[in-house]
């Protein structure tokens, strides 16, 4: 079957990927996407994809992915992830949950306790209205960012 994507490097962009596998300072998946870019040149060494994921111990479609996205998108979409355009999920505290977070386990500790718990003080979050629901591993997150 014929290569729908036929990767063609300049001369500067092989020099770019052959420093970024040499070097060793990169990223390991961004390293083996230019190692894989520089096996399938068809101005170099040009292997069949079979012998490219024998070589790299990658699946065959991982390869057609980073020759698609080289064709289509350029050298950078072929060596990093695409950024996400929005997170997943929504931050159950914004700066003012958090900023009242921090006050409250800074503050002292309700009557019959020592100190505040993580589930003490989810639990008073949800008393407040300052969120619907949280969980006291979300809180220890929080805090643990502000120490």
């Amino acid at each position: 079957m014929a290569k729908r994507y036929i990767v063609r490097l300049t001369a500067e962009e092989r020099d770019q990927l052959t420093a970024l596998v040499k070097t060793g300072k990169a990223a390991a998946k961004k390293r083996l996407h230019a190692q894989v870019l520089l096996l399938a040149d068809a101005d170099g060494p040009s292997l069949i994809d079979a012998h490219i994921a024998t070589a790299c111990r990658i699946h065959v479609k991982t390869i057609e992915r980073i020759r698609r996205h080289f064709v289509l998108d350029g050298l950078e979409r072929a060596l990093n992830r695409k950024k996400q355009e929005r997170p997943s999920r929504q931050p159950k505290l914004d700066g003012r949950g958090q900023a009242r977070l921090t006050a409250l386990a800074c503050s002292k500790a309700p009557d019959g306790r020592a100190n505040w718990t993580l589930e003490l003080l989810a639990d008073e979050l949800v008393r407040l209205n300052i969120v619907d629901s949280i969980c006291g591993e979300t809180v220890r997150r929080y805090l643990q960012k502000t120490s």
